[in-house]
């Protein structure tokens, strides 16, 4: 990959003098190690009219995936293949903007001791970029670069074959920048918005990465009208540190405006003292309503199903009231996880008597399972391909049939309200499905009615009155035969008759299948 810089002179401000701040001869060729290949600085023209610096990067596609370790499109894990044969030698992309930093470093952060008045001053400049991804196109590359200053911003598109014009063109740009800058300000502007505009990097986001942005970002950032796409690209979507540079960066746009530093705006906490009430966590306040439920229920004897890596487990045997627990999962890896979280093999002989992993799948019939007072089903229906809930359902509420039941799972309507989470994404890669409010009523009501149970409904975290909570729980209760229950539970939540309810969409029922059923059964 490659880049030039060139810039414009006389005999009395010779542009040769582009060499002093840059840091490298003009009659000479260098060579730097970098990470993942090797980067060369050379001037193909050096006179007092005109002067170009070059800077091209030689990649080691090998390093780049035993280094970077898959991650990035130059280790992509859906393709062996790609991790070899990939554009990363030849576009633009984060490994050109980390060699531009290592190479170019005293420039960048706009030193020169031999003439600082030079580094200080803005210089005719001409940038060009032969091979630049932009996922956006041109009119983000203009919309990204317009706001800086420059008076010429070229964005040509590369044709994805020059002998087959029908084809269209590829992702690719050719980029042109001209105007009167800063040498460190048009450094900075292509340190973040070239990664920035190839949308990937081909190292691990880390926090520090946030001051890497506002140090490069310093005098621009905080007022560029595109600021929230930067932010994101640059930090790779990892939302928390993506708001953490806007805040930073609104700072920074409010103190300018009022001529004032950050730190006089940012003054409003004594960090002397913490007077902060802390939010407590969802999975705390989930952990919190079920051993609520257990309690009330009367429960001794539970049975934490998909357990994963024990916290609920943890929390159970802190309550010398639950004598007896058992944490099912079907990963091996997770169980292990969960006994190294419990320390089983250093716990005393009386509190490991409490306490049993097991493996084991929910989709089929388990008589261990059998007897228990209680089942915790804690963020786990929503795991499994809707085909496949049947099946659960049948080994919890038809096999082992525990006396309660207590059920946790998203409420979809709420995701509105998580601002890092994108429109239309559920909460974690592997759910299956999400339900809202009514959704997950219609399948309890209708599971309770089919099993004998009585059913009520809480919520867990904030009651948002239009979207509702974040997580919403059902407890279900094992009813008599004339309809009465064996145990109460806290009169605060909304009872449902144990009867087969009628309003369970059809949606819910069409997976019902006799075929399911015989294969728990088998």
């Amino acid at each position: 990959m490659f880049l030039t810089i060139s810039t414009y002179g006389n005999p009395e401000r010779p542009a040769t003098d582009l060499g002093f701040l840059l840091h490298k001869h003009p009659e000479r060729a260098q060579a730097f190690s970098t990470s993942h290949g090797t980067a060369h600085v050379l001037y193909p023209e050096a006179s007092a009219e005109r002067c170009t610096a070059a800077l091209l990067l030689e990649v080691d596609p090998v390093a780049l995936v035993r280094r970077g370790k898959g991650k990035g499109r130059g280790g992509a894990p859906d393709s062996a293949l790609a991790q070899y044969v990939n554009d990363r030698p030849y576009a633009a992309s984060s490994l050109l903007a980390v060699a531009l930093a290592k190479v170019f470093k005293t420039a960048l952060h706009g030193e020169c001791k031999a003439m600082p008045e030079r580094a200080a001053a803005p210089l005719p400049l001409r940038v060009e970029v032969p091979a630049l991804p932009a996922r956006g196109g041109a009119e983000l590359v203009r919309a990204l670069f317009g706001p800086l200053g420059w008076d010429t911003v070229e964005a040509e598109p590369v044709a994805l074959d020059a002998e087959f014009p029908e084809w269209g063109d590829s992702r690719y740009v050719r980029l042109v920048l001209e105007g009167e800058l800063r040498l460190a300000d048009a450094l900075n502007h292509l340190y973040v918005l070239l990664p920035v505009l190839d949308d990937a990097k081909h190292y691990w986001v880390a926090p520090d990465e946030v001051d890497k942005l506002l140090r490069a970002g310093d005098g621009w950032l905080a007022a560029h009208p595109e600021r929230k796409l930067i932010t994101a690209r640059y930090l790779s979507r990892r939302w928390g540190l993506a708001r953490e540079a806007t805040e930073r960066l609104e700072l920074v746009r409010l103190a300018e405006a009022d001529g004032l530093d950050v730190e006089d705006v940012d003054n409003a906490v004594d960090e002397t003292t913490d007077t902060e009430e802390r939010p407590v966590p969802l999975a705390e306040r989930r952990r919190q309503a079920i051993l609520a439920a257990l309690t009330g229920a009367g429960a001794a004897r539970v049975l934490d199903l998909g357990c994963g890596q024990g916290q609920l487990v943890q929390a159970l045997l802190k309550d010398p009231r639950f004598t007896e627990i058992v944490g099912v999962d079907v990963s091996a890896r997770a169980l292990s996880v969960a006994a190294r979280r419990l320390r089983l093999d250093r716990m005393g002989e009386r509190q490991a008597a409490r306490v049993k992993l097991t493996q084991g799948s929910l989709a089929y019939t388990d008589k261990r399972l059998a007897g228990y007072d209680a089942a915790v089903l804690s963020e786990v229906i929503e795991h499994l391909d809707l085909p496949r809930l049947p099946a659960l359902e049948y080994a919890v509420f038809g096999s082992a049939r525990p006396r309660t039941v207590v059920v946790t799972t998203p409420n979809v309507e709420y995701n509105v309200r998580w601002e890092s989470l994108p429109a239309g994404h559920v909460r974690h890669g592997d759910h299956r499905f999400e339900w809202t409010r009514e959704e997950f009523r219609a399948w309890a009501e209708g599971v309770a009615g089919q099993f004998g149970y009585g059913v009520e409904f809480a919520p867990v975290g904030p009651d948002d009155p239009e979207v509702g909570p974040p997580t919403q729980m059902a407890v279900f209760t094992r009813t008599r035969t004339d309809g009465g229950t064996e145990s109460r539970t806290d009169g605060g939540t909304e009872s449902r008759t144990g009867s087969r309810t009628e309003s369970r969409t059809e949606s819910r029922t069409e997976f019902r299948t006799d075929e399911a059923l015989k294969e728990v059964t088998a």
